[in-house]
């Protein structure tokens, strides 16, 4: 377990964080439920922006350069299976770890713990390359319940760069976790 004061919270400020719970954070944090990713609110889109033509397809159109939104994870609101045209890089912040399923385009898979444990081999920022089929759930022997993050996105995501995944139809593609990706779905 990450020793908080490592980080340079003192014990007093570790109870403040581990009192915390779910409801408290989205109201804090004013999260709304969220198409695909539990609950959110975008923090950030760029004012600046790519001009027409100054991407390749299929940002051709143009973007904003980068955006940002926190997002939680509950049991009961896990990132539904989707991908995003767009690079995103996830970030944890509290609570407990989720694991990410992801099903990368070159038909391969991986599976990534995103939560404080350095020492087990968990990643505080997890990079989803564009076009990634991606569903993240809270660990089911969570200790707190929920997981609180950010996903940071460049080029800026527009509506049209996300696309739900059809479980069925990516587990007939990705047979050797099939039964993972129907559990991360469930």
């Amino acid at each position: 377990m990450l020793d908080v004061r490592s980080l340079g919270f003192d014990v007093q400020e570790k109870q403040m964080i581990d009192d915390l719970t779910a409801d408290e954070v989205r109201g804090l944090l004013k999260l709304e439920p969220h198409a695909t990713c539990g609950f959110v609110r975008v923090t950030f889109m760029s004012e600046k922006r790519i001009a027409p033509g100054g991407l390749p397809a299929p940002f051709a159109s143009g973007r904003p350069a980068g955006s940002a939104l926190y997002f939680m994870v509950t049991p009961e609101a896990h990132v539904r299976l989707h991908r995003i045209r767009n690079d995103q890089l996830y970030h944890y912040y509290l609570g407990d770890p989720i694991e990410v399923l992801m099903l990368h385009a070159d038909g391969t898979s991986e599976q990534v713990i995103v939560g404080p444990d350095l020492r087990g081999g968990q990643l505080v920022q997890l990079l989803i390359p564009g076009n990634t089929f991606h569903t993240a759930r809270v660990i089911p022997e969570s200790f707190r319940g929920w997981f609180l993050g950010a996903s940071t996105e460049w080029p800026g995501v527009a509506p049209d760069d996300v696309e739900i995944g059809d479980v069925e139809a990516l587990a007939a593609k990705y047979p050797d976790v099939a039964d993972d990706l129907r559990a991360f779905s469930g």
